[in-house]
């Protein structure tokens, strides 16, 4: 076996699948995501990628040691993507259950990092 697959056998890397949407809190969904990326937390992965059942995407996944979905709001569509995939092991949380309202929370850079140190804690 070589290194690459070994790695992904080991299921060493958390993979964070965010909102993309078009309302504020799916702006903060994906910020907040690449800035857990960018701690180090986590790898940002491509839910176009899992819906669209691209088998690299969908193999990575597969063997990832953590998945974490960030959603905007109460639709779920990171969840329900995920989901229809057919992973059903994964930590999920939703920006608006952060207190932050859909509609009334600017992406700005204090909403992208109180969102961050909230979600941080679910990459373990």
């Amino acid at each position: 076996m070589n290194d690459v697959s070994a790695h992904e056998c080991a299921g060493a890397d958390k993979l964070i699948f965010a909102c993309s949407g078009a309302a504020d809190v799916g702006e903060l969904s994906d910020r907040a995501a690449r800035k857990l990326m960018r701690d180090g937390a986590g790898k940002m992965f491509c839910l176009a990628g899992i819906g669209g059942r691209v088998p690299g995407i969908l193999d990575k996944t597969r063997g990832a040691s953590r998945i974490l979905a960030i959603d905007g709001c109460s639709l779920d569509c990171v969840k329900n993507t995920l989901e229809q995939a057919g992973f059903a092991e994964f930590q999920h949380v939703r920006v608006t259950d952060l207190g932050m309202d859909k509609g009334q929370t600017p992406p700005t850079n204090e909403n992208v990092e109180t969102a961050a140190e909230a979600i941080a804690p679910l990459l373990g």
